[in-house]
């Protein structure tokens, strides 16, 4: 038999999005981590960079724990009963628009991760092949 779908299962199963935007954010802290044990602290652009990536190291960090509790409890509402709801408010132009937002957003997504991985694969095997991964 079907369960019928709820507000509270819609917020369930879009709580994977923050979950993987999390664990992205929290490799991309990884990388910058790395990185910054290649700087050669004795030249002074390096120490800026140093600095500069120190930051956004904590910033991805904090990022990652926001995103990691908003997945938990978007999944927590799973058993939200489901309340009324006023059709005629849910179809208006404003509530549309919004959707439609949320949808141009997602195929940006996409796009940027798709344009991403295309300079990172390449980079990706010329370390291997370097006998870095």
């Amino acid at each position: 038999m079907d369960t019928p779908q709820t507000c509270g299962r819609g917020l369930a199963e879009h709580s994977a999005l923050p979950r993987k935007l999390a664990e992205l954010m929290d490799s991309v802290r990884g990388v910058l981590e790395l990185h910054m044990k290649a700087l050669d602290l004795t030249d002074p652009a390096s120490k800026r960079e140093l600095e500069a990536y120190r930051q956004l190291v904590n910033a991805h960090r904090d990022v990652t724990t926001q995103l990691h509790a908003l997945g938990r409890e978007m999944a927590g509402y799973r058993d939200l009963p489901m309340g009324r709801h006023d059709l005629t408010a849910m179809m208006t132009p404003a509530v549309g628009d919004a959707f439609e937002k949320f949808v141009s957003v997602e195929r940006e997504l996409v796009a940027l991760l798709e344009n991403r991985l295309e300079h990172d694969e390449p980079m990706l095997a010329e370390m291997r092949a370097a006998g870095g991964t």
